[in-house]
């Protein structure tokens, strides 16, 4: 019995803050429907992030047994981690536009030739019709195109999703712990974990659009990570007392995946030249991720 609330209380935390972050946003949290503008989510996903490594996942790590250096250096660990998979997924990237590019190029490269043959035979009127010195322009503006940099855009979406992961797979634990100490303190914990989700979620949605363009597809990613907090409450139920020592960890790399997006995908993006009245806006939407994340934290620390 004490299994099956862990498994419903952890998909209801888990999934059910993701659908209500979505719901939220939908009714009205959302730039595209003129609302809020685009810049003022990135400031609340930046501030939400922040504040969900630094005022909830970290002093939680070091509530434990785990020794302050060794918390440090999983941070820093973390950290470069998610650089070097954000690194692999832009790479991965400009991998596959090269091959697309290359083959396009050719393509190209072979109607000019084509047309050359066509306008030789047909005669130099069709030859001024159609240069084809225009066409191998056009091939190198379309390779040159192809083979930049994707923007900041594509960055942090794996990196988030597996922090992400990794919290709700520590969320997952800390309720199947309260459940095997008392089912009621179970149920109140997992009120107080999907609680202090929702702004959480609504900053990897906000980044998850950005990353793919398709709302969707967002939903369901984080739909997925949240998930794995059911995970994590099967693997507490059974091994409650043998993760306990790795709990700590589990925190700070979390925290290192939202550090790491925040400050490397989508603090640059905020770092703009603006008018007194945006930079205040900026800030005023920064500092109201912070203080929803932070008041949601106290909640479940004071439950």
């Amino acid at each position: 019995m004490t299994l099956l609330q862990i498994i419903l209380a952890t998909l209801t935390a888990g999934i059910g803050s993701v659908w209500v972050a979505a719901f939220l946003m939908r009714a009205g949290v959302d730039s595209g429907r003129g609302g809020i503008n685009a810049q003022h989510l990135l400031s609340l996903a930046a501030g939400a992030l922040l504040a969900t490594a630094f005022m909830h996942l970290l002093p939680e790590a070091f509530e434990g047994q785990a020794s302050p250096h060794a918390l440090f250096a999983t941070l820093l660990i973390g950290v470069v981690f998610f650089f070097l998979l954000d690194k692999a997924e832009l790479w991965h990237h400009g991998h596959e536009h090269g091959h697309g590019h290359d083959h396009d190029h050719g393509h190209v490269h072979g109607s000019a030739a084509a047309l050359t043959g066509h306008v030789h035979a047909h005669g130099a009127g069709q030859a001024q019709a159609h240069p084809p010195h225009q066409h191998e322009g056009h091939a190198h503006a379309h390779a040159h195109a192809h083979t930049q940099e994707p923007g900041p855009s594509l960055s942090g979406g794996w990196s988030l999703i597996t922090g992400d992961s990794v919290h709700c797979f520590g969320d997952g634990i800390l309720i199947a712990s309260a459940f095997v100490a008392d089912p009621r303190l179970g149920l109140v914990s997992a009120l107080a974990v999907l609680a202090h989700e929702v702004p959480h979620h609504m900053g990897d949605l906000v980044v998850l659009r950005r990353a793919s363009r398709n709302r969707r597809l967002a939903l369901m990613k984080v739909s997925l990570a949240g998930a794995v907090t059911a995970l994590g409450g099967l693997v507490g139920f059974f091994l409650v007392e043998q993760l306990e020592d790795l709990l700590p960890y589990f925190l700070t790399v979390a925290s290192s995946s939202f550090i790491y997006v925040a400050l490397a995908d989508l603090i640059p993006q905020l770092q703009k030249r603006l008018t007194a009245r945006q930079t205040l806006a900026q800030v005023f939407w920064l500092g109201l991720g912070i203080v929803l994340v932070t008041w949601a934290s106290g909640l479940a620390h004071g439950h």
